[in-house]
């Protein structure tokens, strides 16, 4: 019997689960605290929808962690969520009030963790094709999923760009 630390693909394969269930925490609070925050309504209202769908995500991942006997990364989801918060403290052009600019760079990194996530199916859609246990069927539809909510965010990308960097610029 190999050792407990044994380089396994099943304990590559935990460990690569509780990492995207522990950065899903961020993502999520990120969906949540931009949700809040965005400077236009309607970010607002879409950001609120796609924060639902992330935290269905999540469920299924950690559903999936649970269905192949992965232990919670407990800890590494505490330690993502007060890295998100702190994140906050980012520079955006002004000391007090919420820069136009935070828009963008929040919305930026939306997209990151939203492709992070396709990434994560597309590795277990793969994984799936040999491992009994995972149905491939979940995974393409997770995929096709997550290809729309990057759409969704690049187009709210698009307008925090031309409201807050295509402003005609004041001349003197």
């Amino acid at each position: 019997m190999a050792p407990s630390h044994a380089v396994t693909p099943a304990r590559m394969l935990a460990i690569y689960l509780r990492h995207h269930l522990a950065a899903s925490k961020g993502g999520l609070d990120l969906f949540e605290r931009s949700a809040r925050s965005q400077s236009s309504p309607e970010a607002r209202r879409e950001l609120r929808v796609l924060a639902d769908e992330v935290s269905q995500d999540r469920q299924r991942l950690a559903a999936i962690l649970q269905r192949l006997d992965i232990p919670r990364p407990r800890m590494a989801e505490i330690l993502v969520g007060v890295s998100e918060t702190v994140a906050r403290l980012k520079p955006n052009g002004t000391l007090i009030r919420r820069s136009p600019l935070s828009d963008v760079v929040e919305l930026e990194a939306l997209s990151a963790a939203v492709e992070a996530k396709r990434l994560g199916w597309v590795t277990l859609r793969v994984v799936s094709e040999r491992d009994g246990r995972l149905d491939t069927e979940d995974f393409d539809e997770l995929i096709r999923w997550a290809s729309d909510q990057q759409d969704h965010v690049e187009f709210l990308r698009r307008q925090a760009v031309a409201s807050a960097l295509t402003r005609a610029v004041p001349t003197r």
